[in-house]
């Protein structure tokens, strides 16, 4: 694929909340994930450790109320989307998280993904 169909498959599957379509259908096996610079999360190594960090989100999240993911942004191997995430977390009050996903794709898939919020 290439990165505009990445790209485009990526938005499409985000509007429906389809996550693991976008894990099994785009991602590298040995995808990183990494959070914003300074931030508490490790970087996760392979889709089994960005799955662990998926989990562990899950774990401290109470409710989710909605959110948003804007059209992709491409630039050479890489795109990003502005997203947004309506959340209260276990314990904490009611949260808009603001944040960019930058993704870089070699060979159709992305092999990796940082978060800057």
């Amino acid at each position: 694929m290439s990165i505009q169909e990445v790209a485009d498959q990526f938005y499409a599957h985000m509007q429906v909340a389809a996550y693991e379509k976008i894990y099994s259908e785009l991602y590298s096996p040995d995808a990183t994930s990494d959070e914003t610079p300074g931030s508490d999360w490790e970087k996760a190594i392979g889709m089994e450790a960005i799955f662990e960090k998926g989990k562990k989100w899950n774990d401290i999240i109470e409710a989710i109320h909605g959110g948003t993911t804007e059209k992709p942004v491409i630039a050479g191997n890489y795109f990003s989307c502005l997203m947004t995430m309506d959340f209260t977390p276990k314990g904490g009050e009611r949260t808009l998280l603001t944040e960019i996903g930058l993704y870089h794709v070699v060979d159709g898939k992305i092999v990796s993904e940082q978060f800057f919020y």
